[in-house]
Parts: C-alpha cells; structure tokens; sequence
C-alpha cells in the first residue's frame, strides 16, 4: 500500500482562488470510492502505487474541463512495501513518540 500526496495547481483562469477546482476534485475522488484527505496545502490518497499514479493522471485533467489553460500537477508517492500503510498513520506514529493522545503537537 503507499500513500500520495498531490497538489493540483490550475492557472490560467482569471483568479486566485482555487477553491472550486479542489472542491470538484474532492468530489470526483469521492464518486469513485478513492480513500483520500484533504488538507491545507494538498489531498493525500491512498492505494496501490500503479493505481494512485493513474488517479493523478485523470486528476490532472479536472481543472482542464472547468477552463484551466494550465495545470501544474505535483505529486510525491511513499510506497512502503513491509507493511500495510493507511492515512494517518504516520501522523499516529509520531504522536505516540511525543507521547500525545488527542492529535495535537
């Protein structure tokens, strides 16, 4: 199982604001049953690595059918092949070594 984090960035549409594309890109996510959080600054997703770069590619395209004339896409994968990974698991992970029990440093 291995983890991506993308940022999908739409230039080229008359605005700052990127809200609306990330809301639709959530939404796809979420028709298609994709296990993925959104944060401040990116949605991790998580899957095999072969699957997740496929859902980049088809990412990528969104803010294209919404009028984007450019898209930057960037995307980091961690593909942990020893054990089974899931969304929040690292987050967990350093929690317990800075002993804190509700998720906040």
């Amino acid at each position: 199982m291995a983890l991506m984090q993308i940022n999908v960035i739409p230039l080229g549409t008359g605005s700052a604001s990127v809200g609306e594309f990330v809301a639709g890109i959530t939404k796809a996510l979420a028709r298609e049953g994709v296990v993925a959080k959104l944060t401040d600054m990116g949605t991790v997703v998580e899957g095999e690595a072969g699957e997740l770069l496929q859902i980049a590619a088809r990412i990528h395209e969104l803010p294209f059918l919404k009028g984007a004339k450019r898209v930057v896409t960037q995307i980091s994968i961690d593909d942990r092949r020893d054990k089974r990974v899931s969304i929040g698991d690292k987050v967990s992970s350093v929690n317990r070594r800075l002993n804190v029990a509700d998720g906040s440093a």
